[in-house]
């Protein structure tokens, strides 16, 4: 199968479209072509006259595979060109029925359609790993959002009170894109001789699940969702940070959800159980999504 995987540059989004690629190559050999995405304007000036001049050279694709808002118009200009089914990986902004398969986390609502999966959290490039070793951990930070605030003093607490636990386990620590300089200047104060400490620019795409398929378990800060499922996605342990949320949100629901099922466990809850439980199923979204394409391609699966 041909996929043409349209990108608008951002990791997150490069990374839910690599996890489907890497997903369907393992299940069927797939044929991956990577595309920047046109700006919207043009792209639905090329969606009127038929034509998509970044697909020019390429084999007609089965599926063009889209991810983030500014990649929709692209995906439609390149489907009218070419042919092909269109796959967003998203809650798109446009109507649902404009494409023929919508990727939708469970914490997004939208309507019960034939043309709509549901899963658990986004895509991610991460798969389960039977490497984890019990001496090694990893705690990923991530910042403030419009769906959570912020307090560092609580996540230094946190995490001193994780690293005094167990002082044999060695430690290794990165934020992310949304981690303020203040608060990596306070981790590293704090453990910086004790713990491995890493911000988000001094690590290569792909470093975090490298570290995930080692760690034999994971401490996230419950603002970066993406990063606990990626976690979840590699079978590893993973526990809560505990920071503030600025109201029911979709995000908390998602979160509220994985400790229900006991997939995660909170701060609160690892000091009194005293230690933490790995998933207790895997959680392999992207591999299910590539079923489903190949099912399609079979003609056993519905194409929208």
């Amino acid at each position: 199968p041909v996929l043409w995987l349209i990108t608008d540059g951002k990791p997150g989004h490069r990374n839910q479209l690599e996890g489907l690629r890497a997903a369907m190559e393992r299940l069927a050999g797939v044929r991956g072509y990577w595309l920047d995405a046109l700006p919207s304007p043009q792209a639905f000036g090329c969606r009127l006259v038929g034509r998509f001049p970044p697909g020019d050279a390429l084999p007609d694709p089965d599926f063009i595979v889209v991810a983030g808002h500014r990649t929709h118009a692209s995906g439609l200009a390149a489907r009218r060109a070419r042919g092909g089914r269109l796959v967003v990986l998203m809650r798109p902004s446009l109507p649902l029925s404009w494409f023929d398969l919508c990727v939708v986390p469970m914490h997004d609502p939208v309507p019960d359609r034939a043309n709509v999966i549901r899963t658990e959290g986004v895509l991610n490039a991460v798969r389960r790993s039977t490497l984890h070793d019990s001496g090694q951990g990893l705690i990923l930070v991530g910042g403030p959002s419009r769906h959570h605030g912020w307090d560092a003093s609580s996540l230094v607490d946190q995490i001193g009170q994780i690293i005094a636990s167990d002082p044999g386990i060695r430690w290794t620590l990165t934020g992310s894109r949304r981690t303020p300089p203040d608060t990596l200047d306070a981790l590293r104060s704090h453990f910086g001789d004790s713990i491995s400490i890493r911000a988000a620019e001094e690590t290569r795409p792909g470093w975090v699940g490298e570290q995930l398929a080692v760690a034999g378990r994971a401490w996230v800060s419950e603002d970066s969702v993406s990063m606990v499922y990626e976690a979840l996605g590699s079978g590893t342990a993973t526990g809560l940070l505990d920071v503030p949320r600025s109201g029911p949100s979709r995000v908390a629901k998602s979160i509220d959800h994985l400790v229900s099922e006991g997939m995660a466990m909170r701060f609160a809850q690892w000091r009194t159980a005293g230690r933490l439980a790995a998933p207790p199923r895997p959680l392999d979204e992207a591999a299910r999504v590539a079923h489903h394409l190949v099912a399609v391609l079979d003609g056993r699966g519905p194409a929208r």
